[in-house]
């Protein structure tokens, strides 16, 4: 029984993972600038910030690596929204200057 409560946090977390990097594959794939993609990304962000403290009171390792990974993956994914935002806004703004 004991082993079940260690070996499901770290499948839940390695499962976790592994959605935020399909995340980040689609992302990458679409260019994407979608708007609630990038709310999704700060409310997760915000979310994962207040579950470490919350792991570190409980001692539960599953709960801040999680926590950890996501935030920093986010960050990625958030940053590169951000920039694939301005980089196309300022395309498409010197498309209409020059008349393309």
């Amino acid at each position: 029984m004991d082993t079940y409560l260690i070996i499901l946090p770290y499948t839940a977390v390695s499962f976790s993972v592994v959605a935020r990097f399909i995340f980040m594959y689609l992302l990458y794939t679409k260019t994407s600038t979608n708007i609630y993609s990038l709310t999704f990304c700060y409310l997760s962000i915000a979310s994962s910030t207040l579950w470490i403290p919350y792991g570190v009171v409980l001692n539960d390792t599953p709960i801040i690596i999680r926590s950890s990974v996501e935030i920093f993956l986010l960050s990625i994914c958030a940053a590169y929204i951000t920039r694939n935002r301005c980089y196309l806004k300022s395309e498409a703004v010197a498309a209409v200057v020059t008349g393309q």
